[in-house]
């Protein structure tokens, strides 16, 4: 998936409504450690197949309220090949290809 596509999605007005309304629904708490939230992650990365998918991309069952902690860690582990980094805003900084491990 380009970057331009994820920067398209993550700025579309579906995805900053219902990325909100799923935060305010927990509070801005994240759900991992309880800290102070900033992210709405993907349980379920998006990718070219699903991310035009509103029961995917946008479905509350698959999303994730996170502090920043939380959200890094996830994207910096080994797993994904694609790390996207976000500022305290929640708006994408950056994303870094990885290579595959």
């Amino acid at each position: 998936m380009s970057e331009g596509t994820l920067h398209r999605f993550y700025n579309s007005k579906a995805w900053k409504r219902a990325s909100q309304a799923y935060m305010k629904s927990k509070h801005y708490i994240c759900e991992r450690c309880g800290q102070p939230a900033a992210v709405c992650h993907h349980r379920s990365y998006l990718n070219e197949a699903n991310y035009t998918d509103p029961a995917i991309s946008l479905n509350f069952d698959n999303l994730e309220c996170l502090c920043m902690a939380c959200h890094n860690d996830e994207h910096f582990s080994e797993k994904p090949e694609r790390c996207i980094i976000f500022d305290n805003t929640g708006n994408i900084q950056n994303i870094i290809e990885k290579p595959l491990m």
